[in-house]
C-alpha cells in the first residue's frame, strides 16, 4: 500500500472525529455570523486652526501647543460624567437599564476611537469614530461629542485667559500697594532725618565752614575786646586818665552825656562854680546820668572793676556788654556747629539706609512696570479668547448617519470559522495518529523490531461485517450531522447566545474584531 492510500485510509478511519470538530466549529461560526448584531460606524474629523490675529500684532495668553490641546480635550471628553450623560441621552446599550455605570462607561470608551495626527510643519488633526447598534445613535453620539469638544475648547481657553488676567490684576494691585508702602517708608525716613540727608550735605558742609570762620572771628573779637578792657584799666590805674572810647559804641544818652561833660569841663576854665551856666550844665548832666543809669539797669553789663570814675565805668560796661554779646553769639554758633557736625556725621549712614530703601523701591517699581505691561498683554489675550479670535478647533468632516453597518463581516466570519473548523479537525486527526504507537504496516514492524516479514495477509471481512460497518458509519455521520448543529442551537437558545459567548471570550483574550 502506498503512502497516499495509507494516509487516506487513516483519514477515513478518523473521519468521524474530523467531522465532529469541523461541523461544531463551522456551525458555531455560521450561527455567530448570523446572530451578531449589526454595528454602525460614524466618523468626524477636527483640525486645530491657527489664531486669526497674527501673534506679532497681538498674542494670546493661552499658548498650549495644538497636540497637547487635543490630548487635553480627549481626556476631558472621555470622563465618566460626560460618557454617562451621553449614554443615557441616546440609550447606547441595548439593555442599558440593567447595566451598571462602570459597564456603561467601559462600553462607551470601547466604542469610541480617537486618533491624533500631526507633526513638524503639519496640521494637527483629530479623527473620532463611534460604533453603535444603529446609525442614528452613532451619529447622535458623535454630534454630542462635537458639542462637548467645542464647549471644552472654548471653556478651557477662556478660563486660562481669564485666570491669567485675574492673576496679573492681583499682581499689579499687590505691587502697587507694596510700592506705596515703600514710598511712604522713604518719605517717613526723609522726614525723620531731614537735617542729615545726603542731598543737603554740600550745603551743610558750606555752613559748617562758614560757622567755623565766624567762630574764629568771634573769638578774635572777644580776645580784642578783653585786651582793650584790660588796657583801659591799666591806663587808668597808671595815669588816672580815661581814654576816649569810640562814640559809635555808645547810646545816644551816653553820647550826649559825654558831650555835656566835655562842655562842663571847658566852661569851668572860664566861669566859676556859681555861674548860672555851670549850674545849668550840672543839672542837665545829673538828669542824663539818671537816664544812663536807668539804661544800665535795664541792660546790665558785668563789671569786673568799679573804679569810681563814671566815664571809665561807662567804657568798661560798654566793653563788657560787647564781650557778653559776642560770647552769647559764640555759644549759639558752637551749638549750631555741633548740631551741624552731628548731622554731617550721620549723613553716610543715612545715605546707605536711604540707598537701600531706594533700591528696594526701584526693584518694586521695575516689577510693577513689568506687571503692568503683562497685564496689558493679558487683557489683550483675554479679549482675543473671548471673541474667539485665537487658536481653536474646527470641524473638517461632520458626523454623518451611516446607511449600512460597518461590521460584522458575516461572510468572513462564517467562511473563516468553517476553514478554521476544517483545519482544527485535520489537526485532531494528526494528533491522534501521532499519539498512536501501534504497529499497522510492515514498515512499522521493520522500524521497531528490525524484522523483515516474508509477506502480509490483509484482513478480509465478510459481507455481513461490511454491511454492519457501513451502517454504523452512516449512523455516526448522520448523528454528527444532526446532533452537532442541534447541540449548538440548544446552547445558543437555552444557555447563552453564541455572540455573547464570543464577546466574553474575546474580552478575556483582549481581542477585538
Amino acid at each position: 500500500m502506498g503512502p497516499v492510500r495509507y494516509y487516506f485510509s487513516i483519514f477515513l478511519r478518523r473521519f468521524p472525529y474530523f467531522l465532529i470538530v469541523a461541523l461544531i466549529v463551522s456551525v458555531a461560526s455560521i450561527i455567530i455570523a448570523r446572530a451578531l448584531p449589526p454595528t454602525y460606524l460614524s466618523q468626524m474629523r477636527l483640525i486645530v486652526e491657527s489664531p486669526q490675529i497674527p501673534g506679532s500684532l497681538a498674542a494670546s495668553t493661552v499658548t498650549t501647543p495644538a497636540a497637547e490641546q487635543l490630548q487635553i480635550i480627549e481626556q476631558r471628553l472621555l470622563t465618566r460624567p460626560v460618557l454617562l450623560d451621553i449614554a443615557h441621552e441616546f440609550e447606547v446599550l441595548p439593555d442599558q437599564d440593567e447595566a451598571t455605570p462602570d459597564q456603561i462607561v467601559n462600553a462607551m470608551r470601547k466604542s469610541t476611537s480617537i486618533w491624533i495626527t500631526g507633526g513638524l510643519n503639519q496640521a494637527n488633526l483629530m479623527t473620532i469614530t463611534f460604533e453603535a447598534r444603529s446609525g442614528q445613535i452613532a451619529a447622535g453620539v458623535l454630534n454630542r461629542y462635537l458639542t462637548e469638544i467645542q464647549k471644552l475648547d472654548v471653556t478651557y481657553r477662556k478660563e486660562r485667559a481669564t485666570d491669567t488676567l485675574a492673576f496679573f490684576e492681583l499682581e499689579v494691585e499687590r505691587l502697587s500697594d507694596e510700592l506705596s508702602r515703600r514710598s511712604a517708608r522713604i518719605l517717613e525716613f526723609k522726614n525723620e532725618n531731614s537735617s542729615a540727608l545726603p542731598d543737603s550735605l554740600q550745603f551743610r558742609l558750606a555752613q559748617q565752614g562758614a560757622l567755623q570762620t565766624n567762630l574764629e572771628q568771634t573769638d578774635q573779637q572777644i580776645f580784642s575786646l578783653k585786651a582793650q578792657r584790660e588796657k583801659l584799666v591799666n591806663i587808668f590805674s597808671s595815669t588816672g586818665q580815661v581814654v576816649g572810647v569810640s562814640q559809635q559804641n555808645l547810646s545816644p544818652a551816653q553820647q550826649q552825656l559825654s558831650q555835656l561833660r566835655n562842655q562842663l569841663d571847658n566852661q569851668r576854665v572860664i566861669y566859676s562854680e556859681n555861674n548860672p551856666q555851670i549850674k545849668l550844665l550840672q543839672a542837665r548832666i545829673e538828669k542824663l546820668e539818671e537816664v544812663v543809669a536807668a539804661e544800665q539797669a535795664t541792660n546790665p553789663a558785668p563789671v569786673d572793676v568799679q573804679t569810681g570814675n563814671s566815664a571809665l565805668d561807662l567804657q568798661l560796661a560798654q566793653v563788657d556788654s560787647q564781650i557778653s554779646t559776642l560770647e552769647d553769639q559764640k555759644r549759639v554758633m558752637e551749638d549750631r556747629l555741633n548740631a551741624l557736625t552731628l548731622t554731617i556725621d550721620q549723613t553716610p549712614a543715612n545715605a546707605i539706609t536711604l540707598s537701600e530703601l531706594q533700591r528696594e523701591h526701584d526693584n518694586i517699581q521695575t516689577q510693577y512696570n513689568a506687571a503692568v505691561s503683562r497685564l496689558a498683554a493679558a487683557s489683550t489675550g483675554e479679549r482675543i479668547e473671548v471673541t474667539s479670535q485665537g487658536q481653536r478647533i474646527s470641524v473638517i468632516e461632520h458626523p454623518s448617519t451611516p446607511s449600512e453597518p460597518s461590521k460584522p463581516n458575516r461572510l468572513m466570519i462564517a467562511g473563516g470559522g468553517s476553514a478554521f473548523g476544517i483545519l482544527l479537525g485535520l489537526g485532531l486527526v494528526v494528533l491522534l495518529e501521532v499519539l498512536n504507537r501501534s504497529v499497522r504496516r510492515p514498515e512499522d514492524l521493520i522500524n521497531k523490531l528490525e524484522v523483515w516479514p516474508i509477506a502480509t495477509i490483509p484482513y478480509a471481512p465478510s459481507r455481513g461485517e461490511v454491511l454492519m460497518q457501513r451502517a454504523v458509519w452512516g449512523g455516526i455521520i448522520l448523528a454528527i450531522l444532526i446532533g452537532v448543529p442541534a447541540g449548538v442551537w440548544a446552547v445558543h437558545t437555552y444557555y447563552l447566545p453564541l455572540d455573547l459567548i464570543t464577546e466574553r471570550v474575546m474580552d478575556k483574550l483582549e481581542t477585538y474584531w
